[in-house]
């Protein structure tokens, strides 16, 4: 007599967090596409949606219902988080009666693989789950994906999103400063850029130069406290090199006292993770152009263009992004829980990637700003190592695919 076991499929959840990107949703192809390679040991691929707040409020979505075949690939050129986003906060305590809920939800559906879409906070996310999970021996595996346009997760030689938000940015910042220039009169265009704390996406400001000397002028990241004074100076001095001069600006930079110049008009709000709410830094510097300097000066918020923008997509972002998901499914297989997906850069020239893991309790709550030393021209330019780091990252364009009128044709949510 010959016994069979029959051993239950599990099932893989994939969720989304935070600020969406341009490639977002390839790391969810990646993963939805590598469970499908393993029909032998995955059930079905569940997403959730607006994250976990959502999925406490029961909202899941069968990816292979609602993107079968080759629909999946639709993801790979949409922009924003097809699964929804949210910014919740789990509790410190892991006593909070949440954790059982969630992990008593994930037994409910089956689920013996959960990956998490993120940034910063979003490892927070998968930490707490991860430590849950060990304390009360669970075998559910918890992984993060990386995800941000900031580029400030630690450990990872970058992140998915980040790529593509700076060629946005370098392409953007390019047509301005041509824009800038048509005139034969003094003026200052300031390009508010985001980032909080580190500065890397600004940085990026300095790819769209084509010559030296040429615009953006002057740069200024949150890794260095902000003196206007100083600023006011070196805008004056940057007329004898251009009359019309470009300056990118973070939305985070601060003075010495750690005060936001965004708050020198107003108060900033906080959002539900007690970070101030930042915008209107350019602004402010445009009056304070006008009003001490008396030339034309203007301010340009690039907003959440820079991270929702397909037009720019980097192929090099977006296969990394499609890797990273990959990779996230394999390792899940393999049992790995509480750690992130990195990237581990291994050549320059010629750019050479590879994934590797990362235990997230040593990443979240962190953040990587732009060395000291990469920063120059008295705090206000980037170094050669800024721009050896970041050009691989942008390069190689993506055809999106265009409705009948010949505009981007996205996947939707039904």
């Amino acid at each position: 007599t010959e016994v069979f076991l029959i051993m239950e499929l599990k099932n893989i959840l994939v969720g989304q967090s935070g600020g969406p990107t341009a490639v977002i949703n390839s790391s969810l192809y990646g993963a939805a596409a590598q469970a499908r390679l393993h029909p032998e040991k995955i059930g079905k691929c569940f997403g959730m949606v607006n994250g976990i707040e959502g999925f406490l409020k029961g909202k899941v979505l069968d990816l292979d219902e609602a993107l079968p075949g080759d629909e999946l690939k639709g993801l790979l050129t949409t922009p924003g988080a097809y699964l929804g986003s949210c910014r919740y906060k789990l509790p410190e305590d892991l006593e909070d009666p949440v954790y059982r809920t969630l992990f008593e939800k994930f037994e409910d559906m089956g689920i013996g693989y959960f990956l998490y879409i993120g940034g910063n906070d979003s490892m927070d996310t998968v930490s707490k789950l991860s430590r849950y999970g060990r304390k009360m021996g669970s075998s559910i595996v918890v992984l993060g994906e990386p995800k941000t346009i900031d580029n400030d997760l630690v450990l990872t030689d970058h992140t998915p999103g980040f790529g593509s938000a700076a060629r946005y940015v370098a392409s953007t910042v390019r047509e301005i400063c041509v824009d800038a220039g048509v005139y034969d009169t003094r003026s200052v265009t300031i390009v508010e850029i985001m980032g909080r704390h580190a500065g890397w996406l600004t940085a990026a400001g300095v790819l769209a130069r084509k010559f030296r000397g040429d615009n953006p002028l002057l740069v200024y990241l949150p890794e260095v406290p902000f003196d206007q004074e100083a600023f006011l100076k070196k805008v004056e001095e940057c007329f004898s090199v251009n009359n019309a001069v470009v300056v990118c600006v973070s939305e985070g930079i601060r003075d010495k006292d750690g005060v936001f110049v965004c708050e020198y008009d107003s108060e900033a709000g906080l959002d539900s993770f007690d970070h101030k709410m930042l915008a209107g830094c350019g602004k402010y510097l445009e009056r304070l152009v006008r009003g001490r300097l008396g030339v034309k000066a203007r301010s340009v918020e690039l907003n959440v263009s820079q991270r929702c923008s397909v037009s720019m997509l980097s192929a090099a972002d977006q296969q990394e992004a499609v890797m990273a998901g990959r990779y996230g499914v394999q390792a899940a297989l393999e049992g790995e829980t509480g750690k992130m997906i990195s990237f581990i850069r291994k050549s320059d020239a010629p750019y050479s990637l590879s994934c590797g893991l990362e235990d997230v309790d040593h990443i979240c709550n962190r953040e990587k700003t732009v060395p000291l030393s990469w920063i120059t021209g008295d705090w206000t330019d980037l170094g050669e190592e800024f721009l050896t780091y970041a050009k691989p990252l942008v390069k190689g364009n993506v055809q999106v695919p265009v409705d009948e009128d010949g505009l981007p044709l996205f996947v939707c949510r039904k």
